[in-house]
């Protein structure tokens, strides 16, 4: 535990069953909050009480999400959204079409915005609350053959989360942007395995490849999960009660400017 008094809190997390959101999760329960999150599939290691199963790249989704927080928690201190990825292919600008543009959007952008704009207003009734938007440095660092759109989503998360925190933060909401670099989740390590196995090295020269194609990593390895999540919840804390509108970068120095 790290006595950030957020005992009894109530908190939504959305991608809270692998990587980051997990450890977000974790660390949550262990500081006594009340927690809630939720997943597309039902398969899952975490207990029926935590957790919801709804496809949140679809109004339907969130809209059964919010349903559940209700009857669940009945309204919400604190909101975490970390839900994001990207299933693009590789080939630049033109292998991406309509179809795929929009899924970018409507996974790391709008359920953001509808869960923000379901719950936020009883935030505003109480005169507190805290939204957390977990964005990207790619929105910062795109790479061109694969994460453009993935980038142009999260930079919107990004410039949104900025507009909404000058619009609530004076009603007494704060809202920040936590910006990983590359997480050493199951997701990155299949990847660097894939990246190995395909260059004939072993899982350490697969992370290099990644490294390097981000163009270096000062700190010399990925972040952890533990690590990403640590910051959240900290920044979602009491203990942050002057934070809002900021971006806080965790990338091992990866963005060469500040």
């Amino acid at each position: 535990m790290m006595n950030l008094d957020l005992a009894g809190k109530r908190v939504l997390v959305t991608g809270g069953t692998k990587g980051v959101g997990h450890a977000v999760v974790d660390l949550l329960l262990a500081e006594g909050a009340k927690v809630l999150t939720s997943a597309r599939q039902a398969d899952i290691d975490m207990p029926d009480e935590l957790f919801v199963q709804a496809d949140l790249s679809t109004r339907e989704g969130c809209a059964a999400l919010v349903t559940a927080t209700r009857q669940r928690l009945g309204s919400v201190d604190i909101i975490v959204h970390v839900l994001g990825g990207s299933s693009a292919p590789g080939g630049g600008f033109a292998a991406l079409d309509e179809e795929q543009w929009q899924r970018e959007l409507d996974l790391n952008l709008f359920p953001a915005v509808r869960l923000d704009r379901a719950l936020l207003p009883e935030m505003l009734e109480r005169k507190e609350g805290v939204i957390i938007h977990v964005t990207s440095i790619q929105s910062r660092l795109p790479l061109p053959e694969a994460t453009t759109a993935y980038a142009a989503a999260k930079a919107a998360l990004s410039t949104y989360s900025k507009s909404l925190s000058k619009e609530v933060s004076p009603k007494g909401v704060r809202v920040v942007r936590v910006s990983p670099g590359w997480i050493e989740t199951e997701a990155s390590v299949a990847l660097a395995e894939r990246l190995a196995q395909e260059a004939g090295t072993d899982y350490e020269g697969g992370k290099r490849i990644i490294m390097e194609a981000l163009g270096g990593i000062p700190l010399g390895r990925p972040s952890t999960p533990t690590e990403v999540a640590s910051l959240i919840v900290f920044l979602a804390s009491p203990r942050a009660a002057s934070i809002t509108g900021s971006e806080f970068v965790i990338d091992g120095g990866t963005v060469p400017t500040t």
